[in-house]
C-alpha cells in the first residue's frame, strides 16, 4: 500500500516500523458544541484507512484524543452557566453517539486533556530543563529557535512563517513565534498546580503528551486535518523530537482535505455547520460515508443535499445488487476481477473514487448475470466484504411510507387478473394472493420485483401501470443497467 506522507511532500510504500503494529494518533475534537459532517469527513476517511490496514493483516493501535479544556469550551460553559466539564461530557456523548451512527471504529483510547494532566506537565519540564522552553510571565513558552528544522512540515522558514502571519504581540515571548505549552491561570478557568504555578495546558502540548504516553516516542501515522498542518502539528514535532531527542516524531503524516459548505470550509467558527444528527435524519450511514468516500480523502468535499441524494440512489443500487437472489442451477460469476480492481484503488493511496468504481461495475454485472440465469451468490458475499472494508453495511433504509393499503391491496388484486389473463403462470405466481394490513418498504420491493418481471416477460402494460401506481402514492422508479430503484417523495 502506498500513502501521501506530508512531511516528505510525496506517495510512498506505507510499513509500520516493526512490520506488524501500526500506531496511529488522530487529532480529535473540542467538545463545545454539536458534532458536525465537517467532523465526520475526516473520521470516515481515517476509520477507512484503519479497516483498510487491518483488512492488509495489520495491528492497529488507535489513539485518538478530546481536547476538553480549551478556551471556547470555557466561554460556551460561562454562557450557559455550567461547569466547563459538564459541558465537555454532553458533547463528547454527543460525538460517541454520532460516529457509532456512522459505523466509524472507536478508538483504542480515547485520552482526555483533563485526565493527562501528569504527563503533559513531565513533558514540558524536560523542555524546560533541556533549554527548548522557558516560563515567563507565569506562562511557558516554546523556543522555536531551538529547532534547527521547525517548520519541516509546512515547508515554511521562520522569516516566512513571521511574514504571513498574523502574530499576537507578547512581550513575554523571546521569538513572535514561540507558542505557549503552560498557561498561568486565570480567574473563572479551571486551573492545576504545576512548577510554574497554577495553570492548563496549551492546545500542542496536550497531543503530544497523550500521544506519546500511548504510542511512544515514534508513531507510525499522525492524522488530522489539512488545517491542524501548521500551526498544530508543526508544533507537535516541534515540541515531540524536543522532548525525547527521537527523530521523526511521525514516520507518516497524513492528512484529510476539508469539507466545504459553499466556497467555505465548513467549521464551528464560521457558524455554516451541518450537524450529523441533521444529516441523519435525511440519509443513511452508508449515503452519507458513500458520499465522503466519493471524493478522494486528500481533495476538498462541498457538501450538498443533492450530493448526498446521488449517493442514498447509489446506496441503493448495491443494496438492490445484495438482495436475495432467486434459485439458479447455471453457472456461478467470478467476482475476483472486480475485486483486483478495488484492492487496486485502495493500495493507490487509498484512492476510494476508484474502489467504488469497481463496486459499482461488480453490482451491475451482478444484475445482467443473475438476469442471464448465472448463479452470484458468491459476487454477493464479495460486495459484502468490500464494502465491510468500506465501513458500508448495505442495511436497507426505514421508509415511513403514507400509502393507502386498501389501494395497494385493491391494485394487486387487478394485476392478478390480468396476469391471468395473459397466461404467464410464472409471472402470476410472483403476486401475493392475500391482502395487507400496513404498506411498508418489503410491500414496495415486491411490486419493484413484479414489475421489473412484467418487463422482462415484454408485458409492458402491466409494468406502466405498476409505474403510474407507485407515482400516485409518490413513489418514484428509477430504472438502470443495474437494477429498478425507488424512493418516497412526499409531496409534503
Amino acid at each position: 500500500m502506498k500513502l501521501y506522507n506530508t512531511l516528505t511532500h510525496d506517495v510512498q510504500d506505507f510499513a509500520p516500523a516493526d512490520g506488524k503494529t501500526v500506531k496511529m494518533y488522530v487529532c480529535g475534537v473540542t467538545p463545545y458544541s454539536s458534532t458536525h459532517v465537517g467532523h465526520a469527513f475526516s473520521y470516515v476517511a481515517f476509520d477507512t484507512l484503519r479497516r483498510y490496514l487491518e483488512y492488509l493483516g495489520f495491528d492497529v493501535r488507535h489513539v485518538q484524543n478530546f481536547t476538553d479544556v480549551d478556551d471556547k469550551i470555557i466561554q460556551r460553559a460561562q454562557e450557559q452557566g455550567i461547569e466547563p466539564d459538564e459541558l465537555a461530557e454532553q458533547f463528547i456523548d454527543d460525538f460517541y453517539r454520532t460516529m457509532d451512527a456512522l459505523n466509524i471504529q472507536r478508538a483504542d483510547i480515547y485520552p482526555r486533556a483533563t485526565q493527562e494532566i501528569g504527563p503533559i506537565i513531565e513533558t514540558i519540564q524536560t523542555l524546560v530543563d533541556n533549554g527548548s522552553a522557558y516560563p515567563a510571565g507565569g506562562d511557558v513558552f516554546f523556543r522555536v529557535t531551538k529547532k534547527d528544522d521547525y517548520g519541516k512540515l509546512s515547508h515554511r522558514t521562520l522569516d516566512g512563517m513571521q511574514a504571513g502571519a498574523r502574530i499576537e504581540v507578547d512581550e513575554n515571548k523571546e521569538h513572535p513565534m514561540d507558542f505557549v505549552l503552560w498557561k498561568g491561570a486565570r480567574p473563572g478557568e479551571p486551573s492545576w498546580e504545576s512548577p510554574w504555578g497554577p495553570g492548563r495546558p496549551g492546545w500542542h502540548i496536550e497531543c503530544s503528551a497523550m500521544a506519546m504516553t500511548y504510542l511512544g516516542a515514534t508513531l507510525d501515522i499522525h492524522g488530522g486535518g489539512q488545517d491542524l498542518i501548521f500551526p498544530h502539528h508543526e508544533n507537535e514535532i516541534a515540541q515531540s523530537e524536543a522532548s525525547t531527542g527521537e527523530v521523526p516524531f511521525s514516520r507518516y503524516w497524513v492528512h484529510n482535505g476539508l469539507l466545504q459548505l459553499g466556497e467555505d470550509k465548513m467549521s464551528k467558527s464560521l457558524g455554516n455547520l451541518v450537524s450529523v444528527e441533521e444529516a441523519l435524519e435525511n440519509y443513511t450511514p452508508d449515503a452519507i460515508r458513500l458520499y465522503f468516500l466519493s471524493s478522494h480523502y486528500r481533495s476538498p468535499l462541498s457538501y450538498s443535499s443533492e450530493g448526498c441524494d446521488a449517493m442514498e440512489r447509489s446506496a441503493d443500487r448495491l443494496r438492490h445488487a445484495l438482495r436475495a437472489e432467486p434459485e439458479s442451477s447455471g453457472e456461478s460469476m467470478d467476482p475476483s476481477a472486480f475485486q483486483e480492481q478495488f484492492l487496486a484503488g485502495m493500495d493507490d493511496d487509498l484512492n476510494t473514487p476508484k474502489a467504488l468504481a469497481a463496486m459499482f461495475d461488480l453490482s451491475r454485472e451482478m444484475n445482467r448475470q443473475r438476469d442471464d440465469g448465472r448463479s452470484i451468490a458468491a459476487a454477493q458475499d464479495c460486495l459484502r466484504h468490500l464494502g465491510a472494508i468500506l465501513g458500508l453495511t448495505f442495511q436497507e433504509r426505514e421508509a415511513s411510507l403514507n400509502v393507502n393499503a386498501a389501494s395497494y391491496n385493491a391494485m394487486l388484486h387487478d394485476l392478478r387478473t390480468k396476469i391471468a389473463e395473459t397466461g404467464e403462470s410464472e409471472l402470476a405466481e410472483l403476486v401475493p394472493d392475500s391482502d395487507t394490513e400496513t404498506v411498508s418498504a418489503p410491500e414496495i420491493d415486491r411490486l419493484i420485483d413484479i414489475r421489473t418481471t412484467c418487463r422482462s416477460y415484454k408485458q409492458y402494460a402491466l409494468a406502466d401501470e405498476i409505474r403510474g401506481w407507485l407515482e400516485s402514492q409518490s413513489i418514484s422508479v428509477e430504472d438502470s443497467a443495474a437494477g429498478s430503484i425507488w424512493e418516497y417523495r412526499p409531496t409534503s
